[in-house]
């Protein structure tokens, strides 16, 4: 009995009468009802939102932008919403109205924007008053699960391309403010630079000051030693004439003797006048020099005045006018005293010298008449007495003018000490002022230099990158076309298993008749297995051609997939065959086990990495994962590197389900009483 001869047969019990032709027929069909018809209800569920009621909810009232626009938020979503048709939107007045209908079935979900969106969104603007704008959705599961997910991704869309542009807004803003910056510190520079050149000026006129006050004070010293000089003769002097009075006192008492002593006057008297006589010459010479001296001094001292006027003026410090006023306040200060001054005075003592020269003189000639003329000769002593007097009091009254003349010249010289300081720290000063104010402008130049400026088009790009600084750039090297092509790799795979084991419902693993002929075991387990792929290969073809040109499957692969297809029907027939041959009525309990397990392990419609760890093991293990993986590289056109290792996997598999056929054959070829009557037939 050949392999053949053994398929052929059960094929054609199978299609001996009318009933078990439509059996066949209906176990052919069942793949289709189960993947083709599940695709269509699935194929495109995302195309078809626009019939699904949602309520929409606008209560925002608008708000000012910081330019002063009038800002619509809620509005301009809503509108872009209600024309993009995603959902069949129905405008509801209130947020109460809307929670009700969602949770009375009446609408699916509701998107109710609040009156403050607007106005949140405008609130960065303001640093201590900035609010999220909220987007509130109400949804609820018992209207259906999945639509929350569909919702939470459009909700999440709204809010980034709201986001977006409010935030385009604000970065344009904020540049723009960035452009005010620079502008307004470009200006400071400018200022900065002009205060640095004033400065730099004031700086040259500190110097100039400084110098000028130098002389001054240089002068004030010269003018204080002269003047020290000059109080110390007339000290001298005042000494001198005290002296002299103190004499011609002595003198005058000693005269009481003097008739006895006449001749001794005389002699004395000679004496006397030729001293008073050079005495004379000597003083009228020294008030010679003291007035032509004190002349002098105050020329110089007026003529330093002049040339320190001249150069202030000359440098800037002060005007002709206030020069004019300094010389006229020195003029009246340099003007003659109430009382005589040192030289005067010297000269009127030089006069009294004089007399008291004459007065000798005549004493001299007189002193020999002075036995017969002593009344005369006493008023004449007298008289020098009391003009000795008069010569130590002018003496005295030229020590005390000296002496505040020298108090005047010693405060001069401190004031010109003062200001020589105060000219010497304004010049430092002035000199931190125009290295400060230079490195201000600097300074400000250089932070102008680093705020940005950017104009229009630079504002609009950088505001884009700022309000949406992360872009995805998706590259799908392999993209299903629908959401329905997306689930057709598993789909399919699962409908075909599916498919082969309602097989087993109706056709036979192994027959009685092959079992109690002489063939060989693998014999019978290959013909009894090629009945299986034969209708399993109808199968695929037909679900393969429904598939691709009834729903526009439109596989990268279309030819290399049926094929695929073919050999995936030939290892899940192998292996069912093998089973419930093996098992019996058990093995068809196993089979379903085995189709639960690949259902959750395949990784169909998430990865199988996201499934608990022992499923993992199941994946590996069991056919239906491979053959998803490599349905989805042909129907999509990724890399098919990976297709022979897993055609060849297939392959493997058949053999395994060939191998627990044989072993079904040589257990089943031993008859016992379970085989004559099982516990159980289903």
């Amino acid at each position: 009995m050949t392999v053949l001869r053994l398929a052929r047969s059960e094929l054609k019990r199978m299609t001996g009468g009318l009933l078990p032709k439509l059996t066949i027929l209906a176990l052919t069909l069942v793949p289709l009802l189960y993947g083709a018809v599940y695709l269509y209800a699935n194929w495109d569920p995302y195309g078809n939102l626009d019939q699904i009621d949602a309520a929409l909810v606008v209560e925002d009232t608008g708000a000012a932008a910081s330019d002063g626009t009038r800002l619509e938020t809620g509005k301009t979503v809503a509108d872009s919403l209600v024309e993009a048709h995603v959902f069949n939107w129905q405008t509801v007045a209130t947020a109460e109205e809307a929670d009700q209908g969602v949770n009375s079935g009446k609408y699916s979900f509701a998107l109710k924007i609040p009156k403050d969106f607007s106005a949140n969104l405008v609130s960065p603007g303001s640093f201590d008053a900035a609010n999220q704008a909220m987007l509130n959705v109400t949804t609820n599961d018992a209207n259906s699960y999945v639509l929350s997910t569909v919702v939470d991704k459009l909700t999440t869309a709204v809010h980034s391309t709201v986001a977006k542009e409010v935030g385009e807004e604000t970065a344009n803003e904020l540049l723009t403010g960035f452009g005010t910056i620079h502008t307004q510190m470009v200006k400071a520079s400018d200022g900065a630079g002009q205060v640095a050149g004033g400065v730099a000026k004031l700086r040259e006129g500190a110097f100039a000051l400084h110098q000028g006050t130098g002389d001054l004070k240089s002068g004030a010293a010269e003018l204080y030693a002269g003047q020290l000089k000059l109080r110390d003769g007339a000290t001298a002097l005042s000494a001198g004439a005290g002296q002299l009075s103190s004499g011609l006192s002595q003198l005058k008492d000693k005269t009481a003797t003097l008739p006895a002593d006449s001749r001794t006057l005389a002699d004395g008297a000679a004496q006397i006048a030729a001293g008073n006589a050079a005495l004379n010459t000597k003083v009228q010479g020294l008030a010679g020099q003291l007035a032509a001296t004190e002349q002098a001094t105050a020329q110089a001292q007026r003529g330093r005045v002049l040339a320190s006027n001249d150069r202030l003026v000359a440098a800037g410090s002060i005007t002709p006018a206030q020069a004019d006023l300094i010389l006229a306040d020195f003029d009246a200060n340099a003007a003659p005293p109430a009382s005589p001054g040192p030289a005067a005075a010297f000269k009127s003592a030089a006069g009294q010298i004089q007399q008291l020269a004459d007065g000798s003189a005549a004493v001299s000639a007189g002193a020999s008449r002075l036995a017969e003329a002593t009344p005369a000769l006493g008023r004449a002593i007298s008289q020098s007495s009391t003009g000795a007097d008069q010569l130590a009091a002018g003496a005295s009254g030229l020590a005390a003018g000296e002496q505040s003349a020298l108090d005047g010249a010693a405060k001069l010289s401190g004031g010109a000490q003062t200001l020589d300081d105060g000219a010497a720290q304004l010049e430092s000063g002035t000199a931190t002022a125009a290295d400060g104010a230079g490195t201000l402008a600097a300074e400000l130049a250089k932070g102008a230099g680093q705020v940005p400026n950017p104009n229009d088009s630079q504002k609009s790009s950088l505001s884009k990158v700022i309000a949406d600084p992360v872009a995805v750039s998706n590259v799908s090297q392999a993209k299903a076309a629908s959401y329905g092509a997306g689930l057709a790799p598993f789909f399919l795979t699962l409908a075909l298993w599916i498919g082969i084991f309602m097989l087993v419902q109706a056709m036979r693993p192994i027959t009685q008749r092959a079992l109690a002929s002489n063939a060989p075991s693998w014999k019978i387990a290959v013909g009894g297995w090629l009945p299986f792929l034969a209708v399993a290969v109808v199968q695929a073809s037909l679900l393969t051609l429904v598939v691709d040109v009834g729903l526009g499957l439109n596989p990268v692969h279309p030819v290399l997939m049926w094929l695929f297809m073919l050999a995936a029907a030939m290892a899940f027939t192998a292996i069912i065959q093998g089973v419930v041959a093996l098992l019996g009525t058990p093995g068809k309990f196993v089979v379903l086990v085995l189709l639960v397990l690949q259902l959750v392990s395949s990784g169909g419609t998430f990865p199988w990495q996201t499934t608990p760890p022992p499923l993992h093991v199941v994946h590996e293990v069991l056919p239906m994962g491979y053959v998803v993986s490599g349905m989805r590289h042909l129907i999509y056109g990724a890399d098919l590197s990976m297709i022979v290792p897993t055609a060849a996997g297939l392959l493997g598999y058949t053999v395994l389900g060939a191998a627990l056929s044989t072993l079904a054959v040589h257990k089943h070829k031993f008859w016992t009483l379970k085989t004559l009557k099982p516990e159980i037939t289903v």
